[in-house]
């Protein structure tokens, strides 16, 4: 099973893109983010068409979550446990079932910029409540993954530059230590279990050439339970998309499961 996470930045300006790339990478599930869009005005029909299934989280203008999976959708939550408030729509998880069950778990992590602030504050906090759910999955011992936009550099070989990211929020030392507190709970970065090498990045800003100078970050990853890396076949980056007309400025990641 092929399951992918993609930040589309806009489901409207991604609307021949997003479904060009499906029919190249034939997917069997992909999980978006920023779809920027309400419920009722996600292009269902686009996806449908193609045999997915779709389920979303949406907002206007912002944020936004969805599944899209050839196999169907069951168990559909919406909204991370511990959240005070529907005004984010960063959350959604699903159970689909191929040789065996897998929980899904799409997610778009707030920025948190300007750091030191409030966004920084409901950044920290909402990795804390993350890491509460990522613990629950792990007790369930179903294989289980969460997956999207994280807004995290992990280490400094997931930068281009890494010195030009120190004090903002996706890389700053609060930053990684709350996303290695949910990672060392037992979790695997899908990608770097099959990926070493550095040089390998996400997203590339619209400004200053940057797609151009390789000058990007690795912030979107999909990150396993043990019992979901056992299951792992390989994992990887769908770099050459950045480079077509009008792209989002992430790009899809993606694993291969024996499922």
């Amino acid at each position: 099973m092929k399951i992918a996470t993609y930040n589309i930045n806009g489901i409207k300006a991604r609307a021949l893109a997003l479904p060009a790339w499906l029919d190249a990478a034939q997917p069997d599930v992909v999980l978006l983010q920023e779809i920027k869009s309400i419920d009722e005005n996600f292009p269902r029909e686009l996806f449908e068409d193609r045999g997915y299934n779709v389920e979303t989280h949406g907002q206007k203008s912002f944020n936004g979550v969805a599944i899209l999976s050839k196999l169907p959708l069951e168990d559909v939550s919406r909204g991370l446990p511990g959240d005070d408030d529907d005004v984010q729509a960063r959350w959604i998880e699903a159970t689909v079932v191929g040789k065996q069950a897998l929980r899904l778990c799409g997610l778009y992590l707030p920025n948190g910029n300007p750091a030191p602030g409030p966004k920084y504050d409901y950044k920290l906090a909402w990795m804390e409540r993350l890491r509460l759910r990522a613990a629950a999955l792990l007790a369930d011992e179903m294989p289980a993954l969460m997956a999207g936009d994280y807004n995290i550099i992990p280490q400094a070989e997931d930068a281009a530059r890494p010195d030009a990211w120190r004090e903002d929020a996706l890389f700053r030392p609060e930053s990684r230590a709350a996303y290695r507190r949910i990672v060392n709970q037992g979790f695997s970065d899908a990608f770097r279990l099959c990926n070493a090498l550095p040089e390998q990045y996400s997203f590339w800003d619209y400004q200053a050439g940057a797609w151009n100078r390789n000058d990007g970050i690795r912030i979107d990853h999909i990150l396993l339970t043990p019992q979901a890396a056992d299951l792992l076949l390989d994992a990887g980056i769908d770099v050459e998309i950045r480079g077509h007309e009008k792209p989002s400025d992430h790009v899809p990641v993606w694993v291969e499961l024996d499922l």
